[in-house]
């Protein structure tokens, strides 16, 4: 059959008219494998008849498809499925997007982009290619959403009145030369990107060597605390090359000024400034910033005090917290942001306000941040400030949160965090804070021994240690608890174990001193017989009346008190029954 389009160009169609090519699509997405099959079989068809023309949509929807049908069966293990489904994808993959590529390559995350494919199937198809392979779980929703990407694209077009496998954007028909014009423009780009990071860095080390000279000249003066003088000629000079670089290279001093040995301090440098560089003498769940490093870097930061660079470097800032940096770094990108979240507070305590003038403000005016992406990255870097950070951007907000949503959000962020958030109107030792880990458990159970040996006392002074209970108070036993256990074995072969057994190192059934071998539970010498057999006493048979079977009480109950069962019940029980 021929099918013509618009333009009166003839294409040859496999599909004898438009109902043949309607009944195969609806059953290829009919998620019914008998009905997925029959479509298969007329694609097999229309394979003999198209030949080597065939397109690549319709070959790659009834791979995928047959990969669903098989899957149905339940006949196949999962690393076959993942196998299954991920050749289907990778030759999905490569060939749309084989069909893009130029005299110069590119990469297949850009082709996939213009024809609107998500980089997650590019990923996807790498992975099965070049690494471990993906879940089964993922190789499915690829092949869902590349059959609905195959449905929306080549599919549902075939129903108008032409035929296309037209996914390219018109980007893709553009010639040769401007191909290889862009390429040579995208080298030049990084080229002055990596002459823009080695300027900054000059720039930046040429900073810190005046500043360091400043710092000696404080100290022969016996004023390192003090506040340092105004910025040299020399000094001037270079914060103005610096804030150059702001406007054109702004992302590339933000990464430069994050590398340790500039905003985040190397051992020598810390020794230079007389500051301990030593991990004992840093707090990393409360940070606080030097004040002296504040002081080295005060006059570049008042350079470079715009909302949008200082946005800039605290997403950076978020972004190393969440790579799991070393003790050191992690602890002088915390105080970073502590410090910068804390000069542009709009309320500071009165201990601040002693502690500061204006001189040591890095902002004149309050800036803008975007609070809730800060809240975002901030639960996404977990570290030991994060709540100490969270606390700090969670009060500070232009619009707070609602209350019990901050009180929420800290506490999930203590648990994650392993850390411990002190809410003032509950210590953690209040008996009505929830338990979501070991530690709050091990506290519970400590408040509960204490107010055991001080009931008359009125007030409760929350504990601020939390160590776990001691292996005594685990194991030991109080008087009275002996006395109610031997009075309840008294006539057994049972005692109560006085002795300081640490039990939770033996599993449930075995005793200390018990060999692996389970034979050693067998007697030496034993002999069987059935119940039936065993001597019992009259008057623990059951009574017949007529054919009705009276019921069996427990000895020693009284009333309804007692377990009822009928001779039917006793004989079931004794006839699988065997005695020692």
């Amino acid at each position: 059959m021929k099918k013509e389009t618009v333009g009166k160009t003839r294409h040859v169609v496999p599909w004898m008219n438009k109902a043949e090519y309607e009944h195969v699509l609806e059953y290829l997405y009919s998620k019914e494998p008998a009905l997925q099959k029959h479509a298969l079989h007329r694609i097999s068809a229309w394979k003999g008849r198209f030949g080597q023309s065939t397109p690549v949509a319709v070959e790659s929807t009834a791979d995928l498809v047959r990969c669903q049908v098989l899957d149905s069966t339940g006949q196949l293990e999962a690393n076959d499925l993942v196998l299954l489904y991920g050749m289907a994808l990778v030759r999905f993959v490569n060939l749309i997007t084989e069909r893009q590529q130029k005299k110069v390559a590119k990469p297949l995350r850009r082709l996939a982009r213009k024809i609107n494919i998500p980089e997650w199937v590019v990923n996807l198809r790498h992975d099965l290619t070049h690494r471990r392979l993906p879940s089964l779980k993922w190789c499915r929703k690829g092949c869902g959403f590349v059959l609905d990407w195959l449905h929306q694209e080549y599919w549902s077009r075939q129903m108008g009145n032409r035929l296309t496998e037209d996914w390219n954007s018109s980007s893709d028909d553009e010639g040769e030369d401007e191909v290889v014009k862009r390429h040579e423009g995208d080298l030049l780009s990084r080229q002055r990107e990596i002459e823009a990071h080695k300027k900054i860095r000059e720039l930046l080390i040429s900073y810190e060597r005046e500043q360091f000279q400043t710092y000696e000249e404080l100290a022969k003066q016996g004023g390192q605390g003090g506040v340092w003088p105004d910025a040299s000629a020399d000094l001037s000079w270079i914060l103005t090359q610096i804030k150059h670089f702001t406007t054109e290279s702004r992302d590339v001093l933000g990464d430069v000024l994050i590398q340790d040995g500039f905003l985040i301090p190397t051992t020598e440098q810390l020794e230079s400034l007389n500051v301990d560089p030593s991990e004992d003498s840093v707090d990393v769940f409360s940070p606080c910033l030097p004040r002296v490093f504040f002081h080295f870097w005060l006059p570049l930061l008042r350079v470079l005090n715009s909302s949008g660079f200082i946005n800039m470097i605290l997403d950076k800032l978020f972004s190393e917290l969440s790579n799991e940096p070393s003790t050191q770094r992690m602890y002088y990108i915390a105080c970073w942001i502590s410090e910068i979240v804390l000069c542009n507070s709009k309320t500071e305590t009165k201990a601040h306000r002693k502690q500061k003038v204006s001189k040591e403000r890095i902002f004149v005016n309050r800036l803008h941040f975007r609070w809730h992406s800060l809240i975002s990255a901030c639960v996404n870097a977990p570290c030991p400030a994060t709540p100490f950070l969270l606390r700090q951007i969670l009060s500070d907000m232009d619009k707070p949160l609602p209350p019990d949503a901050q009180k929420n959000l800290l506490q999930l962020c203590s648990i994650y965090t392993q850390g411990y958030h002190c809410d003032p109107s509950a210590g953690p030792s209040d008996p009505a804070e929830p338990v979501y880990t070991l530690q709050n458990l091990q506290e519970r159970l400590k408040s509960k021994t204490s107010q055991n040996r001080d009931v008359h006392s009125s007030n409760h002074t929350p504990r601020t240690m939390q160590t776990p209970p001691t292996e005594e108070l685990q194991e030991k036993l109080s008087a009275e608890t002996l006395q109610e256990r031997n009075s309840a074995l008294q006539g057994s072969a049972w005692t109560v174990c006085t002795d300081k057994v640490p039990w939770k190192h033996y599993p449930l059934g075995k005793v200390p001193g018990q060999p692996e071998d389970p034979s050693c539970l067998v007697v030496e010498s034993f002999s069987t017989f059935t119940v039936f057999d065993q001597q019992v006493e009259l008057d623990q048979l059951p009574q017949q009346h007529g054919n009705r079977s009276v019921p069996i009480q427990s000895r020693g109950a009284s009333g309804s008190d007692g377990l009822l069962w009928t001779h039917s019940d006793m004989s079931k029980l004794k006839a699988g029954l065997t005695l020692f």
